[in-house]
């Protein structure tokens, strides 16, 4: 049985389509998580989708995802740049990672130029927008035959 992809999304993206749609654009996590679910079913995988605004739960779901998942995507969001905790349990993590934004964080102010995540993640998905997650399953799935 093949592992499951988690999907991991951290805070103010349960408000994506009204946050700053100019930079975010009008597509909602649900629509987001509905696209990827169909993607991965194409390629025989199955995902894990979750959002959390506390950085706890999300530290909690990348342990989880140790015993459970091929792979870890994650759009860490505010806590790309603040979180030493988030970035250790990713480095727990054995499998491939993949860093996701929607926007071009390095076309941004300067406090979103530095990622503390991007230096342990396998790669990176930025500026593509909503359809940076389907890019990044297919990348994930990629990865994971890689890894098989």
């Amino acid at each position: 049985m093949n592992k499951s992809i988690f999907i991991l999304n951290g805070p103010n993206l349960n408000l994506l389509g009204q946050r700053e749609p100019e930079i975010y654009g009008y597509d909602t996590l649900d629509m987001i998580h509905e696209r990827c679910a169909a993607r991965a079913n194409a390629l025989g995988e199955t995902i894990e989708f979750r959002q959390s605004n506390h950085e706890g739960a999300l530290v909690e779901s990348v342990h989880e995802a140790r015993d459970v998942a091929s792979g870890i995507i994650i759009n860490p969001a505010g806590y790309t740049f603040t979180s030493v905790a988030l970035m250790d349990a990713l480095k727990m993590f054995n499998g491939p990672k993949i860093e996701l934004h929607i926007s071009n964080v390095h076309k941004r102010e300067p406090v979103y130029h530095k990622s503390l995540m991007s230096a342990v993640v396998t790669g990176l998905v930025v500026g593509f927008g909503a359809y940076g997650y389907e890019m990044a399953v297919d990348a994930m799935h990629y990865l994971c035959d890689e890894e098989a």
